[in-house]
């Protein structure tokens, strides 16, 4: 099967009348592993939420495509269809609706406008369990409430189990490391590097080094106002956290 490419081409997106995205270019194909770095403000969450078709976000001009498809027009849902999937930063709460149910109708969805066969609720449960171990995650995880009283750390796991359960083919994991101390920093690194492989294109915006000496990217780019000015491997994640971002700045003349 041909692997799948998010091609996003001098992206312009405006949020409240403001623009936040200027002239983005970027590149993301399955099986590879991305990292998007930069300072707050400089436009990160708003790309993944305008990659994801967010209402809030107007796409002013320029395209994101999927296997040469423009996603423009196109509703969340189609694109979580095709193929795509967000890890929110701050995950939403939902009491009353537990993890297991809300992944096991998100997969019958996905599975009905996909045309795939769909699972009965054993052969689910079997396959649900199967993820977490693999995940090392404990069973009763699965019968709390969505994110209801969770600590960050299960929070960010939560999502990740949802990435495994639903195997997109491009995920978009909007700063997965974000309020987690260092036990749950590896735990979840751990789980995304597990997860990475042939089958998983992954862009995971992040502002520090640490998460990314775990998961080893392919690649590292680095946003200042609302567009990318440097790219590079490893070796630019350790210079931007030794030196900061001032340096690039002075070198793409912002």
């Amino acid at each position: 099967m041909k692997k799948a490419v998010l091609t996003i081409r001098d992206l312009h997106v405006k949020a409240d009348k403001k623009e936040i995205i200027r002239g983005l270019n970027l590149t993301v194909k399955q099986g590879e592993i991305h990292a998007l770095m930069g300072p707050n403000g400089s436009g990160k969450s708003t790309l993944s939420y305008a990659i994801l078709g967010h209402p809030r976000y107007t796409v002013t001009s320029g395209d994101i495509l999927l296997d040469g498809k423009s996603l423009l027009g196109m509703e969340t849902d189609k694109r979580a269809q095709a193929g795509l999937f967000l890890g929110f930063q701050h995950p939403s709460e939902i009491p009353g609706v537990t993890l297991s149910n809300f992944l096991r109708i998100s997969l019958s969805n996905l599975r009905k406008r996909t045309g795939e066969k769909q699972l009965s609720v054993p052969e689910f449960r079997n396959e649900l369990t199967k993820k977490m171990k693999e995940l090392s995650i404990d069973g009763s995880f699965s019968e709390r409430s969505l994110n209801d009283g969770f600590s960050g750390g299960e929070k960010k796991r939560s999502e990740i189990l949802q990435l495994a359960v639903l195997q997109p083919r491009i995920a978009i994991l909007d700063e997965p490391d974000s309020g987690l101390d260092i036990d749950a920093l590896k735990s979840v690194a751990k789980n995304i590097r597990e997860l990475s492989g042939p089958n998983l294109g992954l862009l995971m915006i992040t502002h520090y080094e640490r998460i990314l000496s775990y998961v080893q990217p392919d690649r590292i780019h680095v946003m200042l106002q609302g567009r990318i000015v440097k790219s590079g491997g490893k070796e630019l994640a350790r210079l931007l956290e030794l030196k900061g971002y001032e340096w690039i700045r002075k070198e793409a003349g912002l």
